[in-house]
């Protein structure tokens, strides 16, 4: 028997939180095992009851949901936490992935992708609102065309495409490695090149990037 999805949700407002645990009560395999009010609360609490997945609003008291994110994932590198956030600003989704979170999803589409943020992230996989990945790609393509560029994705080679999908979606280089064959050499090695080729500089980058292709979703 497949064990139940643990979820902590993380908002200093009641009505928010109570209305995010009607959405995943409902849910067969879900379980709310618990709440916070604030940042330090949320971090607290995850180290004490090991959820699979937590739901972090952005703008907590005490420690901001992006610094609570980091010291979750930092303390508990299995727990895979989820930013609720009304910000669709790229600066905002850049820093929630460089703090190591899985997911990105707006409150206003909070209804509609909640539970399947939560089931994604579960698998260590991760998830964006659809309108986020839309507004990062608009974003990305006026950026190009206002500085005359043009994408770098076609330079990459076939093997590298398969590789940044991969990187994206969470696997480690050892992973990417079983996975495909290779040593784990051969793929720092492509990982180095496909960085160079799109001017990436970290995972977080990549995610952004890859979000951004459509690459995931």
């Amino acid at each position: 028997m497949q064990s139940k999805i643990r979820v902590l949700l993380a908002d200093d407002h009641a009505v928010v939180r109570k209305g995010l645990r009607f959405l995943l009560e409902g849910e067969p395999g879900v379980q709310v095992v618990g709440e916070a009010s604030d940042g330090r609360e949320a971090v607290r609490l995850a180290e004490e009851l090991k959820p699979t997945v937590v739901v972090m609003d952005v703008g907590m008291p005490q420690l901001n949901g992006i610094e609570a994110a980091a010291q979750i994932v930092k303390q508990n590198p299995q727990v895979n936490v989820i930013i609720l956030s009304v910000h669709s600003d790229e600066s905002y989704v850049l820093r929630a992935l460089s703090a190591g979170a899985k997911g990105y999803l707006l409150k206003d589409s909070a209804e509609e992708d909640l539970v399947r943020a939560v089931k994604v992230a579960a698998q260590g996989k991760p998830f964006f609102s659809p309108a986020i990945s839309e507004k990062l790609l608009d974003d990305y393509m006026r950026y190009l065309q206002q500085r005359g560029l043009k994408d770098s994705y076609e330079l990459l080679t076939d093997r590298e495409k398969e590789i940044l999908q991969l990187l994206a979606e969470g696997k480690t280089n050892k992973e990417v490695a079983a996975l495909l064959n290779l040593s784990p050499y051969t793929v720092e090695t492509h990982r180095t090149h496909i960085m160079q080729k799109l001017n990436l500089h970290n995972t977080a980058e990549i995610v952004l990037y890859a979000v951004r292709k459509g690459i995931i979703r």
